[in-house]
C-alpha cells in the first residue's frame, strides 16, 4: 500500500512533468466489436467551415477510439449542412470523400435539396440521399443508434 506521501509525490511529479493522468473510458457491455459495432449518427446543419471541420475531426476521433471495424458512423446533413455535400459548394469535399473510404456514411436530406433547387446528382460521389434528414436521425435512434450533435 502506498503511503500518503508517495501518492502526493507521484501526483506532484505528474503535474510537474506536464503530463496529465487520464482516466480510461470504461466500455459498456456488450463491448464494441465487428459483430456488435457502436452505431453513431451525427447531425450536420451548418455550413460554417470551422464547425464542419470540428464535426469531421470528431468523426475521426470516434473511429480512432473504437477502431474502424468496431463502429458505424453516419453523418446526416440537412438545412445549411447539405451544402457541405454538394460538389460545387463544399469546402470539405476531399475530407468527406476520404472519410467515406473509411466507411463513414454521409446522408443528404432530399427535402433540403429540393428547397434550394438542387438535385441528387449534384452530391459528392458516395453521399447517400434520403427524403428527409431529421426523420432519418429519428429512425436510426429507434433502431439503437446513438445521436450526437457536436
Amino acid at each position: 500500500m502506498l503511503s500518503r506521501f508517495a501518492i502526493i509525490l507521484f501526483g506532484f511529479l505528474a503535474i510537474a512533468s506536464g503530463q496529465a493522468a487520464y482516466a480510461e473510458t470504461e466500455l459498456s457491455d456488450p463491448k464494441p466489436g465487428m459483430d456488435n459495432p457502436r452505431k453513431i449518427v451525427l447531425a450536420l446543419n451548418t455550413k460554417d467551415e470551422a464547425a464542419v471541420n470540428n464535426l469531421l475531426f470528431n468523426v475521426v476521433n470516434i473511429q480512432k477510439f473504437y477502431g474502424q471495424e468496431n463502429v458505424e458512423i453516419a453523418v446526416v446533413g440537412y438545412g445549411a449542412g447539405v451544402r457541405n455535400f454538394l460538389k460545387t459548394d463544399s469546402k470539405v469535399a476531399d475530407r468527406i470523400q476520404s472519410l467515406n473510404l473509411y466507411d463513414v456514411q454521409f446522408i443528404a436530406c432530399g427535402n433540403t435539396l429540393e428547397a434550394i433547387g438542387r438535385k441528387g446528382d449534384e452530391l459528392i460521389d458516395g453521399v447517400d440521399l434520403v427524403q428527409a434528414g431529421l426523420p432519418e436521425i429519428v429512425e436510426r435512434q429507434l433502431r439503437g443508434w446513438i445521436y450526437l450533435k457536436p
